[in-house]
C-alpha cells in the first residue's frame, strides 16, 4: 500500500479506506431532480441525511451487523424519505423559487424523535422524524375504519388499547420559517444553546428562535445603500460549536469575519478579520474568483476553523488572524487550466469541506470524482476516487495521482483526461467513526475503515 494512503484518521492508527455501499441509480442519464445537493450526519452518526435538487430529503439509518463487536461493519439503509420543499413562484418579482435543498442541519436529540432543519433558497423548515410501532384499537365512538358510529347504538363502553404494528417512520413539518430573506440562503447553523439558529444569504445573516417563525433578528447586513457599490457577498456562515455568542462568516473576497453578539445587536463590526495577504507571484485575472471562500467549518474542539477556496484548504487558529496555520493544495495542477475552467463555469463550483471526529484529518472534494484526505498530524495527503469500478464489497481504495506535466508514470492520470462534469462538492464524516459519505452527482458513496 502506498505510504500516502495510510491516514492516521483514528488517532495514530493508520486507516485504509474500503468501499461499503453506493446509493442511487446506476444509469448514466441523470435526472436533474436526483442530483444530491447536501449531505449531513446527525450528532451520533446513526442517521445520515441527503437533500437533492428535487426538494427531497432521504435519511439513512446505520445498522450494525454485530452489536457485540465494536469494530464491526455497518450498513446504512433507507430510514425515511420525504418531500421537504416544492417549487414556488414569487409573483411580485416574477421569479421561480427552486425546490433544491441547499443545506440540512440536525438538532441535538432531546427525546425519542429526531429534528432537522432543511432550507431551499428562501424557506427554512423544521422537520420532526418520529417512529410509530403501536396503534390504538377499540374506539367507542368510531369503527376501526374511522367511520363514526350512531351514538344511539352504543350500549357498552370499552377501554381502547394499543396494539403492536409494523414500524412506521413519519416526517412532519413542525415549523416553517419563511419571508426572512430577500436573497438566496446559502447557510444555516444551529447554535450551541440549541434554541436559536442562523441563516445567511448573499448580503444578510438572520438569527431565529426555533419556536418563533414570524420574526427573526438581522445580525449582519452588508448591503450597500447603492447596489452598484457592491463588491463582496457572504458565502457561508457558522456558529461556534461551544460559544453561543460567536459566529463566523466568509466572503467572496477570501476574508473570514468572526463576530461576537455580546458586543452589539447588529454585528456589522467584526471582532476579528482573518485574511491572508495574496502572493504577488500568483496574481492573475482569476485571482479574485479563486480566492472566494465556498465553505467554512469550525473544528469540533472549537479552536480552529477550516476554509475552502477553489484551489486550497486553509486551517486557521482562532487566536491568529494574519495567516492560516496550515494550507493544503487540493488540486494545484488546475492552476494552469483556470482559463478553460472559467469558460465552462467550473471555476464557480462551490466545494465543501469537513473534519473527522477528532479534528486530525480533513476531507474535501475535487473533479473526476476524486476526493482528498489531508492528514494534519503527519502532514500527509491522499487522493481517493468514488467510482463504480471500485464497488466490490470491502475493496480497498487505491490512491490516485495526477500528472501535472512532464512524463506520465504508469499509475498517474493526466490533467487533460480529468472529467470536470464528475465532481464531488459534498462530503460528510461520521462524528465518532471512520465512516465517510461522499456525494457524486446522483450517487452517495459510503466508505469505511478496513477492519482486519
Amino acid at each position: 500500500v502506498a505510504a500516502g494512503f495510510l491516514m492516521s484518521g483514528g488517532g495514530g492508527n493508520d486507516v485504509q479506506w474500503c468501499f461499503s455501499q453506493v446509493k442511487g441509480a446506476i444509469d448514466d442519464d441523470v435526472a436533474e431532480a436526483d442530483i444530491i445537493s447536501t449531505v449531513e450526519f446527525n450528532h451520533s452518526g446513526e442517521l445520515l441525511a441527503t437533500g437533492d435538487k428535487g426538494g427531497r430529503v432521504v435519511i439513512f439509518q446505520q445498522e450494525i451487523e454485530n452489536k457485540s463487536q465494536q469494530q464491526c461493519r455497518s450498513e446504512y439503509n433507507v430510514y425515511s424519505t420525504f418531500q421537504s420543499h416544492e417549487p414556488e413562484f414569487d409573483y411580485l418579482k416574477s421569479l421561480e423559487i427552486e425546490e433544491k435543498i441547499n443545506k440540512i442541519r440536525w438538532l441535538p436529540q432531546k427525546n425519542a424523535a429526531q429534528f432537522l432543519l432543511s432550507t431551499n433558497d428562501k424557506t427554512i423548515k423544521l422537520w420532526k422524524i418520529s417512529e410509530r410501532d403501536k396503534r390504538p384499537e377499540g374506539y367507542n365512538l368510531k369503527e376501526e375504519d374511522g367511520r363514526y358510529r350512531d351514538a344511539a347504538t352504543i350500549t357498552t363502553l370499552q377501554v381502547p388499547v394499543f396494539r403492536p404494528m409494523d414500524l412506521m417512520v413519519e416526517a412532519s413539518p413542525r415549523r416553517v420559517f419563511a419571508n426572512g430573506h430577500t436573497y438566496h440562503i446559502n447557510s444555516i447553523s444551529v447554535n450551541s444553546d440549541n434554541e436559536t439558529y442562523l441563516s445567511a444569504d448573499d448580503l444578510r445573516i438572520n438569527m431565529w428562535h426555533l419556536e418563533i417563525t414570524d420574526r427573526s433578528f438581522n445580525i449582519v447586513d452588508i448591503k450597500p445603500a447603492n447596489m452598484e457599490e457592491l463588491t463582496e457577498v457572504i458565502t457561508a456562515a457558522e456558529f461556534h460549536p461551544h460559544q453561543c455568542n460567536t459566529f463566523v462568516y466568509s466572503s467572496s473576497k477570501g476574508t473570514i469575519r468572526l463576530c461576537d453578539m455580546r458586543a452589539s445587536a447588529l454585528c456589522d463590526k467584526h471582532s476579528k478579520l482573518f485574511e491572508e495577504p495574496e502572493d504577488p507571484s500568483n496574481r492573475s485575472f482569476f485571482s479574485e474568483i479563486i480566492s472566494s471562500i465556498s465553505d467554512v467549518k469550525f473544528s469540533h474542539n472549537g479552536r480552529y476553523m477550516m476554509t475552502r477556496d477553489y484551489l486550497s484548504v486553509k486551517i486557521w487558529d482562532l487566536n491568529m488572524e494574519n495567516r492560516p496555520v496550515e494550507t493544503y493544495q487540493v488540486h494545484e495542477y488546475l492552476r494552469s487550466k483556470l482559463c478553460s475552467l472559467y469558460e465552462n463555469d467550473c471555476i464557480f463550483d462551490k466545494f465543501e469541506c469537513c473534519w473527522n471526529g477528532n479534528d486530525s484529518v480533513v476531507m474535501t472534494g475535487s473533479y473526476n470524482n476524486f476526493f482528498r484526505m489531508l492528514d494534519r498530524s503527519q502532514r500527509r495527503d491522499v487522493t481517493l476516487e468514488a467510482s463504480r469500478e471500485s464497488c466490490k464489497p470491502r475493496q480497498v481504495l487505491k490512491p490516485r495521482r495526477v500528472c501535472a506535466g512532464g512524463k506520465r508514470k504508469k499509475d498517474e492520470i493526466s490533467v487533460d483526461s480529468l472529467d470536470f462534469n464528475k465532481k464531488i462538492l459534498h462530503t460528510a464524516w461520521h462524528p465518532q467513526e471512520n465512516i465517510i459519505a461522499v456525494a457524486t452527482t446522483n450517487n452517495l458513496y459510503i466508505f469505511q475503515e478496513k477492519v482486519n
